[in-house]
């Protein structure tokens, strides 16, 4: 009854026995082709895109009424404000952070785009806060490997996760 996958679902030889809602999300990371193929599918199918940050097509696309956009601007219960800050690399900040995500039970990801250094990373954080559980995981570890990194992860045995874009692809 309900279906859930990658952009594999939307491959020629995938063949649906009675689709009626598909749902995108993170449409920003489909390309013309996939976009293609959700077109198709739109004459018989109800199609809802979700983005947090829509390209700018889209948004093209709903101010000429090609497409309809809904905004929801009400986060969830208890949700705290998500805060951005752009600065220069400072021990002092990421420390801060670290301790302040500690302090409430919380857990870090700490984006770091460099697989032959990510293991140093780790031990600078670790010298940064001795306290702090921190393990890796990036995009060249088997699926497997990756898995067990995150169910730990989960599970709470490490708190501070150093981690390559891998983490966008849940």
């Amino acid at each position: 009854d309900i279906l859930f996958g990658t952009h594999r679902l939307l491959s020629g030889d995938v063949v649906y026995k009675d689709l009626g809602l598909l749902i995108v999300d993170e449409e920003q990371r489909f390309g013309v082709t996939h976009k293609e193929k959700i077109k198709q599918l739109k004459a018989n199918v109800d199609v809802l895109t979700l983005s947090a940050t829509p390209i700018p097509r889209t948004l093209q696309m709903s101010m000429t009424g090609i497409r309809s956009l809904a905004l929801i601007e009400t986060p969830p219960k208890e949700r705290y404000p998500i805060q951005t800050y752009v600065l220069e690399e400072s021990n002092l900040v990421i420390k801060d952070a670290i301790y302040k995500e500690l302090s409430r039970d919380g857990q870090v990801f700490i984006l770091f785009n460099s697989v032959e250094r990510i293991e140093e990373k780790v031990r600078d954080i670790k010298r940064l806060v001795p306290e702090c559980k921190v393990d890796f995981a990036h995009g060249k570890m088997t699926k497997d490997q990756l898995e067990k990194k995150m169910n730990d992860f989960i599970d709470g045995k490490f708190n501070v996760m150093v981690c390559t874009t891998i983490i966008e692809t849940g």
